[in-house]
């Protein structure tokens, strides 16, 4: 892989990871169009781990203040209004987060095979990228958009964490299938976002210490990729944190339809693509 690959996918994923379109998607499909060779989902997994940079340090004083309320202290306790006021009404949110990592972390370890091989297939990340653009159409037809993070409850957190379980399949959009699972539960986009970029850190991170390990066993990153996966963890960092504050600031005037419209048009010419082409499954 040369480093403009690198650079180009680690673009990709900055902006598709928060955004609800499916980075993992993206990743798959961009080479595949243009051509190149699978980078390997070890590569996705370095890319992430970038991503995953860029919401610690965007959030890390949530997290402080999430750590400490779990402990029962409050730090750092903003005003009324402010951002982060509302984790202050419920202490046991932190708790919450790490239970509802368990499903996808549980899910993640029976489907690895799957994951790295069958889920990678065109016509499936086609069909998924409709079928969530349709939930997410449904999540803001009926939501009631009323409801902040001082109000989850833990069959809330749990709920939004056995969605993204499903979002292993590529296609599927961890930040959509479970922004959308928390706006059905009634809860604003922009908490939805919220703990929805808070729920990825310990899946991501958990997955890119696992695949580290795997790596480090096999021998490790071949020498002639080491430059390319620094500079594209190091992109995807840096551009996903500027993807961060965009988002959460769009979602404060406007509606997710866009994304909506997006996922199921290029579902559609993905599909359209892959029997074009005659890809078996």
């Amino acid at each position: 892989m040369s480093v403009f690959h690198a650079v180009v996918l680690a673009v990709v994923q900055a902006l598709t990871e928060f955004l609800p379109v499916s980075s993992t998607a993206h990743l798959i499909l961009v080479p595949w169009l243009l051509g190149w060779q699978d980078h390997g989902l070890l590569f996705d997994i370095a890319l992430h781990l970038g991503t995953l940079a860029a919401v610690l340090v965007y959030f890390a004083k949530t997290w402080i203040r999430l750590l400490f309320l779990a402990v029962g202290k409050e730090v750092w306790k903003p005003a009324p209004g402010e951002p982060d006021a509302d984790l202050f009404e419920n202490p046991k949110l932190f708790l919450f987060l790490v239970a509802a990592t368990l499903p996808a972390g549980i899910a993640g370890l029976a489907l690895k095979d799957y994951v790295e091989s069958t889920f990678r297939s065109p016509v499936v990340i086609g069909v998924m990228l409709i079928v969530v653009g349709l939930l997410i159409a449904y999540a803001e037809r009926v939501g009631k958009f009323k409801r902040d993070l001082g109000s989850l409850t833990f069959r809330d957190a749990m709920a939004i964490g056995c969605a993204q379980a499903v979002a292993l399949i590529p296609g599927t959009s961890r930040s959509g299938i479970t922004m959308s699972t928390a706006m059905l539960l009634g809860v604003t986009r922009h908490s939805a976002a919220r703990f929805s970029f808070l729920l990825s850190s310990p899946i991501i991170l958990g997955a890119g210490a696992k695949a580290a390990l795997d790596a480090l066993g096999e021998g490790g990153i071949p020498a002639e990729q080491q430059q390319a996966f620094a500079v594209g963890v190091v992109v995807s960092a840096l551009a996903g944190y500027a993807v961060i504050a965009l988002f959460l600031k769009f979602l404060q005037r406007a509606t997710m339809r866009v994304f909506v419209v997006y996922r199921i048009a290029l579902g559609l010419i993905v599909l359209f693509m892959v029997w074009k082409s005659g890809f078996e499954l």
